[in-house]
Order: C-alpha cells, then sequence, then structure tokens
C-alpha cells in the first residue's frame, strides 16, 4: 500500500471571495505569505507524495506559474544577495514530471473533479486533498491518513466532530468499530440534516482512495445539488473494501469561508517569531478596545 500521488481539485471559482477572486485563483490567495495551494503541497510532500495532479479550470494558469521556475526574479535575488528569499522560492518549485494539470471543463461536482484525474492516477491508490481545508499540525495530516492506510490496507478519510448547527455543511459518517482515533465507515450520507445525520463526525478535505473509486464515479450518477457527488460513490464501496475514518491530530482552518480564511492568517501568524510579538499586541489593543 503505496500513495504516491495527490489529486487537488482547483477549478471552483472562488465565488465567496468575490471581488478578489475575479482575476486571482481562489487556491493563490495568502494565508501570511504563502498561497493556500502551497500548504496543500506542502503538506503532501511531508508525507512523501511525489506526484502532483491539478483538476483545473479556466483561468487558473497562476497556480502552474506558481510551481515554476521563475527566472527572472531568481536571478534579481541572487545577484542581490538575498539568498533566504531565493531558498523560499526555490523550495515553491516542482520539478518537471512531477505535477500534471487536467481540466475540469464543466461543473459538475468534486466527484467529477476527481474522476477527471482518472488517467493519470492509474491503478493505484492515491491521495485527494481539498486546498480550502488548511490544516496545521506538528505531523502533516495526509501522512497521518497514509500512515493508517497502511495499517488498514484501505480507504481512509480525514474527520473531524462538529456541532449540530455544522452538519449539514458535510458529509457525515455512520461509526462502526473504534480504534483511538481510527473509525471503521459502516455508511455516509451527503449534508444531512442535524436530526437524521447519523454522528457528529464529518469528512474534511482530506482522503486515501483505491483506484476502484473511479468504477463507481464513472457512472456519473448526480446527488445532492444535482453534482456528482464524491460521498456517494465511497459510500458504494464501504463493505467491498476496508474504509475507515481518522480522527487528525492538528487544527483545520476553513479557508473557502471568509472567517475561516482570516481565523488562518491570524493564527498562522502569531506562530511567526518574526510577527507574533507586534500581531499579538495588536490583538490585545483591539480587546481592550471592546
Amino acid at each position: 500500500m503505496r500513495v504516491r500521488k495527490a489529486v487537488l481539485p482547483v477549478a471552483g471559482l472562488g465565488t465567496r471571495f468575490l471581488p478578489a477572486t475575479k482575476s486571482i485563483p481562489k487556491e493563490m490567495l495568502t494565508v501570511v505569505d504563502r498561497p493556500l495551494i502551497q500548504y496543500a503541497v506542502d503538506e503532501a510532500r511531508a508525507a512523501g507524495i511525489e506526484e502532483f495532479i491539478f483538476v483545473t479550470g479556466r483561468g487558473k494558469g497562476a497556480l502552474e506559474d506558481h510551481f515554476d521556475h521563475a527566472y527572472e526574479l531568481e536571478d534579481t535575488l541572487r545577484n542581490s544577495g538575498k539568498d533566504h528569499l531565493l531558498r523560499d522560492l526555490e523550495g515553491t518549485v516542482l520539478e518537471a514530471g512531477q505535477v500534471s494539470y487536467t481540466r475540469q471543463q464543466k461543473p459538475l461536482g468534486l466527484g467529477h473533479a476527481v474522476w477527471c484525474a482518472r488517467e493519470l492516477v492509474g491503478n493505484e491508490p492515491f491521495a485527494v486533498m481539498l486546498v480550502d481545508d488548511l490544516i496545521d499540525g506538528e505531523v502533516s495530516a495526509m501522512k497521518q491518513l497514509i500512515d493508517q492506510a497502511v495499517k488498514t490496507e484501505g480507504n481512509v478519510l480525514a474527520l473531524m466532530e462538529v456541532a449540530s448547527e455544522e452538519i449539514q455543511k458535510y458529509g457525515v459518517i455512520d461509526p462502526g468499530i473504534q480504534d483511538g482515533r481510527l473509525t471503521e465507515i459502516k455508511g455516509m450520507v451527503e449534508k444531512p440534516s442535524p436530526d437524521v445525520a447519523p454522528s457528529n463526525l464529518a469528512v474534511i478535505g482530506r482522503y486515501i482512495l483505491l483506484p476502484d473509486i473511479f468504477d463507481h464515479l464513472g457512472a456519473h450518477e448526480t446527488g445532492s445539488g444535482g453534482e456528482i457527488q464524491l460521498t456517494d460513490a465511497m459510500d458504494k464501496m464501504i463493505g467491498r473494501t476496508p474504509f475507515h475514518g481518522y480522527r487528525f491530530e492538528g487544527e483545520r482552518f476553513d479557508c473557502g469561508d471568509k472567517l475561516g480564511f482570516l481565523q488562518a492568517n491570524i493564527a498562522l501568524g502569531l506562530k511567526r517569531p518574526e510577527l507574533s510579538t507586534g500581531l499579538g499586541e495588536y490583538i490585545d489593543r483591539l480587546g481592550d478596545r471592546n
């Protein structure tokens, strides 16, 4: 059970952040000084992921440029002796053959976006990462999932407990046998109302999936919202292949939401030695005003 490839669906329009995302992909919005997409890629790299498959749409050229060399800028930094900035820049480059791009030509849902990557994934287990979910932890959240996938030899999803009023925003699992943070998944429901939800354990944007998922996604059956739902395809695999969820260690920020995005900037800004003192003092002053 070796997971080498990660699929990153990045075709969304980012309408919740308009007008900022009118000309900038939402994945390029920065948390402190790094775009959201970089946090996801760095998390995957720390987990041993070797190949990155971006499922893009129109207007996403900035993503490709970000992971390529910027020769003029690199030369300027090198000639100016700004080696620390040059190292930061070089850390954004994905080498030739390590990254692929494919288009999701119609907005038919997350399941459809993952299906678009089928030929690039091939017949091997793979990761799916939703960039809007920024997870900050001592150990890469993706590494935590891969470790569990190796242990169970099956599908593993990232889980998080959510408040009842938040349940209808997520795919929710029907839990089975629990072993510490690892939970058997007996079923899944996409965006249920709180009164019928089988638990308060929601699926967060990190998945390790067996390639069997493409057989179900290929049927192009629509579900919630009239879209091809990844949750529905996964639900059909339960009972046929090992299926578990893992309550990851770390703090998750929903950066597809303005409040979550601001919280991520504050939390990660406070972890930067060069920013923490000034930012903390400013937050204290705001508290005093209120």
